[in-house]
């Protein structure tokens, strides 16, 4: 098929003026580059054929321009050519036409085929570029450059996918509440974050960088814009940007940190585009930027591990060292003996000493010096020096040799001695000045016959004390040869001597070599005791908690190779020990445990495994069993052998024991979690009864991980002061008029909601916590009392026993009320009969300071405890409080039954003593009426009114009746 059209008559009859127009026209439309193009040659192509044409687009099915002809439609924008024009009837015109149309949509059509075309490859390279970018990400992870190195790197890489001349990086601890900038680059900020700075999140509070890490979402554009829009105070950190863009890199669904871009330049803009890929780059830089901190860690533990190795190795090469040395000593002491016995010549004997002494030491420059017969002169019978060719014989003067010939002791000297020696006149040397010089005497006859000498003219060698004490060892054996070999005239009698002392020295020498073996032997046996005791009891000479981590270890990694073959952890606890320990002492305690382990280890086959924690803590490791119900047999044996009776000397002692138990399973990682879970099954044991045995499940697992989170709630709460105090009004039975209030403790919860103290008192008080929450509740009371009371009534504060503990308790108490300007009068302390008892002298005193200034006193809960009347009698007491549970028990008529005589009889002692009397938990009208009957004037309960917030009592009539 051909565009081009057939020979029309008007084109046939047109001449050459009038063809090559359209020509051209036909030219520039195949050449247009894009659609207006098109459109402009089709006019002009279409005004040679009609004058007056007009070519213009029109939206598919538009009629709005008018009727037209359809020359084309443009695929990317849906829209059609039309040509508009007054007259194309005629049959030329009408077949240009045509052609003309056919040859726009076909351009048109080439256009878009492009235009897609252009697109997808641009989509590609993107595409290309990312994968790149990503690849590049994954391999600084395992890079050998340092961190700082690394971010930047990054920075290459988000700056290769779009425009991040400024650029950071921020890091968040979510538990601690903390954030780090470890890369910050910016072109116009001009006092960036420390990289290595760690600040609290609060310092950030509501800015860009803080939005984006706790809501976990990405921001984009205008910074001033972005921050009018977010709520929250409006804060600025560092000048605004033209455009912003900030994502967040999270593991998994918490927020760990955030990478953000910002343009300072009106010219330069991030597109939604931009953002989905800063958004998916964000998450392999999170995981790069982990692994390479994980990489860290294990390079900081290799080198660890390298530096202890080395340690190790260095004092191992040490002593190999050492030995080497003396079996050397060893062999140059037999050489010389030999040389003593078997050299032909003198010379000879000379050269095989000096071969000797070099294996020993440096001794490239070494002679020997002997004095003459007539004891003038100084001769040198061997000589071998690098500088000094030849030695003469001299007369005797005062060099380094004759100072060691005089003194007869050795002489170890450097250039700075020498010359010290020279300067005081002591020494008078000649020839080439060595750096180093080492010289011991030859004696013999109790007499200084010659010197033996080494010296050293470079600084790479040197003389040590130890190799002056090695030459001076080895100058006497030489001194003996030379001795024998000059004394002729006794030749029998000195050959004796040195056959004598010769097998002395080598008698020496092996009764040393047998004591250094002996010394060998016993430090491997020391050694081996020390591992024996590393790994094992003292007391029982069972393995101890070392060895059992190491054998659970090992049966951790079978049962992860099998985990078909079970093993189980008993943890065993003797039930009253201390008991034990503290009747009959410890002596005993101690025999009782040995009896205890050889019991234990009765019980079990040879491959397990019984250790000794501590104390009287025992732990079971049971290999090989089939289900778990075979360790509880095991745990149930156990028992039932500790049931019979230890025989102590002649006391015959009954102990038992509680017994957890701990199962493996693919969750435990470490063998501590297995003796944990052990443990926490012990103490469910003890608290079911004792003498029983409990499997750890994952009821103790969600308990233990319950206690630990509320634990960690308690300690936050402490800092963000989630403690407040709710007040329950005290009131006159009479006409509930409001005296005062007692204040309760409640614990705002940010997730569980208001809780009462039974639901974590008692974990604050194992944590420690409970005396901080107290003095936080204290603060808010003291705070609030002048409001509360308006100066007339009084608010109860309950102090626990532990505050009594400490000494200055009544004086901080005071110091509270003055710093708060709070009248004493208006706060009343309530102690329960627990708390008198524990340090009796140190409760009263601090009770008789605080009544003494004015603050009430009041005894809780009376009635439940001792309900000893000498409290009342020592103590300053002017209140009593009548516990709920003889209130609750209130009949409705006057019944002289068990709780209405113990009410009576409270009242009637309070009114002997004069003390006010209070009764607790008030629910009834007819608990109160009889109360009323009793003779008691005030009460407080859910009768009058629950506890409440002080807010709730601020400016509240002062009576209740409703």
């Amino acid at each position: 098929m051909t565009l081009a059209p057939s020979q029309s008559p008007a084109l046939q009859a047109s001449g050459p003026g009038q063809v090559e127009p359209l020509h051209d026209a036909v030219e520039r439309l195949l050449r247009a580059a894009d659609a207006e193009a098109v459109r402009d040659e089709c006019e002009v192509f279409a005004r040679c054929l009609v004058p007056g044409a007009h070519v213009a687009w029109q939206v598919c099915g538009d009629t709005s321009t008018g009727e037209g002809i359809e020359l084309g439609v443009d695929p990317r924008s849906e829209r059609s050519l039309m040509l508009l024009a007054d007259e194309t009837d005629s049959p030329g015109a009408a077949d240009l036409i045509g052609w003309l149309g056919r040859l726009a949509g076909a351009r048109l059509r080439q256009l878009a085929e492009t235009a897609n075309l252009y697109e997808a490859i641009s989509r590609l390279a993107m595409a290309e570029r990312l994968q790149r970018a990503l690849y590049a990400i994954a391999e600084q992870a395992g890079a050998e450059h340092n961190m700082r190195d690394m971010m930047t790197a990054l920075h290459g890489i988000v700056g290769s996918l779009m425009y991040a001349e400024n650029f950071y990086i921020v890091l968040y601890d979510a538990p601690s509440r903390t954030v780090r900038f470890p890369y910050f680059i910016d072109s116009v900020d001009t006092d960036p974050p420390d990289p290595e700075s760690i600040r609290p999140i609060e310092d950030i509070e509501n800015t860009l960088t803080w939005h984006i890490l706790q809501s976990g979402k990405s921001l984009m554009g205008a910074s001033n814009e972005l921050e009018k829009n977010l709520p929250g105070p409006r804060v600025s950190i560092g000048p605004p940007s033209d455009d912003w863009l900030g994502v967040p890199m999270k593991r998994g669904e918490d927020v760990v940190g955030a990478l953000v871009v910002q343009s300072y330049r009106a010219d330069t803009r991030y597109t939604p585009n931009d953002r989905e890929l800063l958004t998916y780059v964000a998450q392999h830089v999170q995981t790069a930027l982990e692994r390479r901190q994980a990489h860290e860690e294990l390079e900081r533990r290799v080198t660890t591990r390298t530096a202890a190795l080395r340690e190790a190795n260095r004092v191992l090469r040490q002593q190999v060292l050492q030995r080497q040395r003396g079996e050397r000593l060893q062999a140059a002491l037999f050489r010389i003996a030999e040389l003593a016995n078997t050299s032909d010549s003198i010379e000879n004997f000379y050269a095989a000493v000096h071969r000797v002494i070099g294996g020993l030491l440096y001794a490239r420059n070494f002679y020997i010096a002997l004095l003459s017969e007539d004891q003038v002169k100084l001769t040198f019978p061997y000589s071998v020096d690098e500088l000094d060719g030849a030695r003469e014989p001299r007369e005797l003067g005062r060099g380094l040799t004759e100072y060691v010939l005089r003194n007869g002791k050795a002489l170890l000297a450097d250039r700075a001695e020498i010359d010290r020696l020279n300067r005081d006149q002591v020494l008078s040397t000649t020839g080439a000045r060595s750096l180093h010089w080492l010289g011991v005497p030859l004696i013999w006859n109790e007499k200084s016959m010659g010197v033996l000498a080494v010296q050293s003219y470079s600084p790479e060698h040197t003389y040590s004390a130890r190799d002056q004490e090695l030459l001076t060892f080895v100058s006497y054996h030489i001194a003996n040869a030379l001795q024998r070999k000059y004394t002729t005239e006794s030749l029998k009698q000195a050959y004796a001597s040195l056959e004598r002392r010769v097998t002395e020295r080598t008698r020496a020498l092996a009764l040393a070599n047998r004591d250094l073996r002996e010394q060998i032997a016993e430090r491997e046996r020391v050694e081996r005791r020390l591992k024996y005791e590393t790994l094992h009891d003292s007391l029982t000479g069972l393995p101890n908690r070392t060895l059992l981590l190491q054998r659970l270890e090992q049966a951790l990694n079978h049962y992860r190779e099998n985990p078909g073959d079970l093993f189980a952890v008993l943890f065993i606890d003797l039930d009253r020990f201390k008991v034990i320990n503290d009747s009959v002492g410890h002596l005993v305690g101690d025999d009782l445990l040995f009896q205890v382990g050889g019991r234990v280890r009765a019980c079990l086959k040879t491959r397990d495994v019984v250790a000794r924690l501590g104390g009287d803590e025992f732990a079971v490791l049971v290999e090989g069993i089939t289900d778990p119900q075979a360790a509880t047999h095991i745990a149930e044996r156990i028992i039932a052998q500790l049931q019979t009776p230890f025989r102590l000397g002649a006391k015959e002692i009954f102990t038992s024991a509680s017994i957890g138990i701990a199962l493996p399973t693919p969750e435990y990682t470490r063998p501590e979690e297995l003796l944990r879970d052990a443990d926490s099954a012990m103490y469910r044991a003890k608290d079911e009864g004792r003498h029983r045995a409990a499997v750890f499940d994952d009821r103790l697992r969600r308990e233990a991980l319950s206690l630990l989170e509320l634990e960690g709630d308690l300690r936050r709460a402490l800092t963000r002061h989630e403690f407040v105090p709710f007040y329950q009004p005290i009131v006159d039975l009479e006409d509930r008029r409001v005296v005062g209030y007692e204040a309760l403790l409640r614990w705002r919860h940010p997730e569980r909601g208001l809780l009462p103290p039974g639901e974590f008192l008692a974990v604050a008080e194992d944590t420690g916590c409970s005396e901080a929450i107290d003095w936080q509740i204290f603060q808010q009371v003291v705070r609030q009392a002048r409001a509360l009371t308006r100066e007339e009534g009084f608010v109860s504060i309950n102090v626990s026993g532990s505050h009594f503990r400490s000494p200055d308790l009544d004086q901080r108490l005071l110091d509270l009320l003055e710093e708060q300007k709070v009248p004493a009068r208006c706060i009343r302390v309530e102690v329960t009969e627990r708390a008198l008892l524990e340090n009796p002298a140190q409760v009263k005193r601090i009770l008789e300071n605080l009544r003494a200034h004015g603050v009430g006193i009041a005894l809780d809960d009376f009635g439940t405890g001792y309900s000893s009347l000498s409290y009342l009698h020592q103590y300053p007491i002017e209140t009593l409080k009548i516990d709920r549970s003889f209130v609750i028990d209130l009949p409705a008529e006057d019944n002289e039954v068990h709780s209405t005589a113990v009410v009576r009889a409270i009242q009637a002692l309070a009114d002997s003593l004069r003390m006010q009397v209070i009764a607790e938990g008030i629910e009834t009208e007819t608990q109160m009426h009889a109360l009323r009957r009793i003779g008691c004037r005030f009460g407080q309960g859910f009768l009058f009114a629950q506890p409440a917030p002080a807010s709730k009592w601020l400016g509240s009539p002062l009576s209740l009746d409703v």
